[in-house]
């Protein structure tokens, strides 16, 4: 997709991060943006900053998780706009915990938002993109749908998903000759708060999050431009900042002997994520989680730049 002037463009996760910076981004090359958000605040000062632009702008709150909330939306975008061109699906939340102590539920809050949230708005536009003529998928992956890492275990297998369904899409558009692009995003280490407002039960949130802001080197402006310049590419994997380049390349080059670099870094940066202590002596019974678990997704985040899974008070950011 070469010009974005006039076409509508929607942004899932659009309060801050990455989300927010495409919306600007977008707003600045003339298009027409529906965006959305758990947090009303934060996606209004999205729209607020998006108009100032000159862009037309429509804010909606969002949970990504609920299909029916998803499948709606896509109705009242294409009511008030006439059509849709493209889907930024980037909302999302993380969560660091060893599969030992994490609960069932907090699998199923974090797929909810990072994958089934990808495959609804994905399935609720898809229609829309074909009849528009000229449309373009753009979901949000991560480094860790390349890799994976201890105590990411769910944000992993989401991001992996992610990955697999969008080619899987690619191939499924290419070989139907429908006129709809496809890109997977993988980015690297961006400077948003999705750190800072992770669920990481046993750690210290903000010692993480003052971690990853160390990592950390790409702004959510920069990324935005790398993304936006990917699509135009029509590229099939866009990958967001050298250190996805340089993650990219290592697992192409070692296979699955990455594993074992990653192994030995995170050996040395911080503790195990799981102990001896807190192997149980026999597996739990069905319906258990064992005593090391902590949390559940009753009490757990939202998503993206603050999608919500619908009962949960701590905010999360875009997937990056």
């Amino acid at each position: 997709m070469r010009d974005f002037g006039g076409k509508v463009a929607v942004i899932t996760g659009a309060g801050s991060g990455i989300g927010r910076a495409l919306a600007l981004e977008l707003a600045a090359r003339g298009a027409r943006l529906a965006i959305s958000d758990v947090n009303t605040a934060n996606v209004a000062e999205t729209a607020r900053q998006g108009s100032a632009r000159g862009a037309e702008v429509e804010h909606y709150e969002l949970d990504v998780s609920s299909r029916d909330a998803v499948f709606a939306h896509a109705d009242e975008v294409v009511a008030r706009f006439g059509g849709v061109n493209l889907i930024f699906n980037n909302a999302g939340v993380a969560m660091h915990q060893a599969i030992i102590d994490t609960p069932i539920e907090d699998f199923e809050w974090l797929m909810g938002i990072n994958y089934w949230g990808v495959v609804y708005g994905t399935k609720a536009f898809l229609p829309h993109l074909v009849a528009s003529g000229d449309g373009y998928v753009v979901n949000i992956s991560s480094v860790f749908g390349i890799i994976s890492v201890p105590g990411q275990s769910a944000y992993n297998s989401a991001k992996f998903a992610v990955r697999g369904f969008t080619e899987a899409l690619r191939e499924e558009m290419l070989s139907a000759g429908l006129p709809v692009g496809v890109s997977c995003v993988h980015p690297g280490g961006v400077k948003t708060s999705i750190a800072s407002s992770a669920k990481t039960p046993g750690r210290d949130t903000k010692e993480a999050a003052d971690q990853f802001e160390k990592m950390a080197r790409l702004t959510p402006a920069k990324a935005a431009q790398i993304i936006i310049r990917g699509v135009e590419r029509e590229q099939a994997r866009i990958l967001v900042g050298a250190d996805a380049k340089f993650i990219d390349a290592m697992q192409r080059v070692l296979g699955a002997r990455y594993q074992e670099i990653v192994y030995r870094a995170a050996k040395r940066s911080e503790p195990p994520a799981v102990s001896p202590a807190q192997v149980p002596s026999q597996a739990p019974a069905a319906g258990q989680v064992s005593a090391g678990a902590s949390g559940s997704a009753a009490t757990a985040a939202s998503n993206s730049d603050s999608e919500n899974s619908g009962s949960s008070s701590v905010p999360a950011r875009n997937a990056s």
